[in-house]
């Protein structure tokens, strides 16, 4: 039972953080392409849109490596279920680095701006701050999937499909 407990808060807390990372990737077309810079920055910066982002979704992270880490730990004499949740737990946890090295360096920018004139490097930072983002969702995407072949792996492995 503890497995199984294991498992659905592991695809639940990789779905649940997966959740905030995707909808930066559906929102990066047209802030890139349609969204003017006064736009962007005032969608981005000020007002707080993405606050609960960093109080709900930093603790969803740690969350879900730890649940992944221990759902593995418990997969430790499946094999195969053992090597997905490993690369899962990896994959969150890469996520997790990607996030700190390529977006809250940006975020750090960002924290600076001030209403007025558009900065001379707006289009740099805007790029690096999308492209971030979507590097951190596609590493929780094959977490995910990774995750779901790790719970998966033991039925596939006796031949039940």
């Amino acid at each position: 039972m503890i497995l199984y407990l294991t498992a659905l808060g592991s695809l639940l807390l990789t779905a649940l953080s997966l959740g905030p990372s995707f909808a930066h990737v559906l929102e990066a077309p047209p802030r890139l392409s349609v969204w003017s810079p006064e736009l962007w920055r005032e969608a981005t910066v000020f007002n707080g849109q993405f606050e609960l982002f960093a109080r709900i979704g930093g603790p969803l992270d740690i969350a879900a490596i730890l649940v992944a880490a221990l759902l593995t730990y418990l997969l430790a004499g499946e094999r195969l279920a053992f090597w997905f949740g490993l690369a899962g737990t990896c994959l969150l946890t890469l996520g997790l680095v990607a996030w700190f090295t390529l977006v809250a360096p940006v975020n750090a920018i960002l924290a600076t701006w001030t209403p007025g004139p558009i900065p001379t490097d707006f289009a740099s930072i805007r790029l690096r701050w999308e492209t971030g983002h979507v590097v951190v969702a596609t590493a929780k995407l094959l977490a995910l999937v990774s995750i779901s072949m790790a719970v998966l792996a033991p039925r596939l492995s006796d031949g039940n499909t």
